[in-house]
């Protein structure tokens, strides 16, 4: 690929980006935001602006910092420094859910007692049961609401997972390596049915990945981050749906690389 192309791929790149964001609302936003554990500083001086129904892939190595962003995400820990914050919440509206890489399911209840979780304080009575059997469905599992969790595969547990999350209607999901543990065919599966259901719902999803072909395949935006900092923030302008190891994405997988690549002998 020549310089030209790659300059003209960048600027296009840029360009729809911009066009994009312009025309939504933003969903949150990071302003200066510190994090610290004791003297270890994990984040430092992050400025992030997430729009309405897009879809960001954080990446980083181990220790980076990625994580703790999507811990403030959720609200389950809070900044040092700074300000995350939510624009235009009603106490309807400020529904984060988050998805981390074990399923985490309750082995006492069946699969649809385990998605009602997602709707405590939400809804009643039968309205529950309903709703968790309408999520059921979206993720393939409409006749597993009565097994044990321990008798579905780990990407059906997955699934169940997922829907427990999506149950409620979130405005943001905040995906924290959710498919990290799966065979590679299943996650492609997984990776399908996600972006499916992110077309169809319209939420904003945020992912934790270490995962470059998932981040490009999925996100509208990769952010990397480096020593708690954004080192990189690439916008990802393919068309969906998007082929894996198609010419597009390994352009943009190339960069990350690089960047991240350049973490590790700088």
């Amino acid at each position: 690929m020549t310089a030209a192309t790659i300059t003209a791929r960048q600027s296009f790149a840029e360009t729809t980006a911009r066009a994009t964001v312009t025309a939504r609302r933003i969903a949150f936003s990071f302003r200066n935001v510190t994090k610290r554990f004791g003297d270890k500083t994990v984040l430092q001086g992050i400025d992030l602006d997430v729009h309405d129904g897009q879809f960001v892939a954080v990446i980083g190595k181990s220790g980076c910092g990625k994580s703790t962003l999507l811990r403030l995400l959720a609200g389950l820990d809070k900044p040092t420094a700074g300000e995350l914050v939510h624009a235009g919440e009603t106490k309807d509206q400020k529904r984060t859910r988050i998805m981390f890489q074990e399923p985490r399911l309750l082995p006492w209840a069946r699969v649809g007692a385990n998605v009602d979780v997602g709707l405590t304080g939400i809804a009643r009575g039968s309205e529950v049961r309903q709703k968790s059997l309408d999520i059921l469905a979206e993720v393939g599992l409409a006749d597993r609401s009565e097994e044990w969790p321990s008798v579905l595969s780990g990407g059906q547990r997955q699934r169940v997972a997922l829907a427990r999350a999506l149950v409620g209607h979130p405005r943001i999901l905040a995906l924290d390596e959710p498919l990290g543990a799966l065979d590679a065919l299943t996650r492609i599966e997984m990776q399908q049915l996600l972006e499916r259901i992110w077309l169809t719902k319209k939420f904003t999803a945020v992912l934790v990945t270490h995962d470059v072909a998932e981040a490009v395949a999925l996100a509208d935006r990769v952010v990397v981050i480096d020593s708690g900092r954004i080192a990189l923030d690439l916008a990802i302008p393919v068309e969906r749906p998007r082929r894996h190891a198609s010419p597009e994405l390994a352009f943009f997988e190339r960069q990350i690389l690089d960047q991240l690549y350049t973490q590790r002998t700088s």
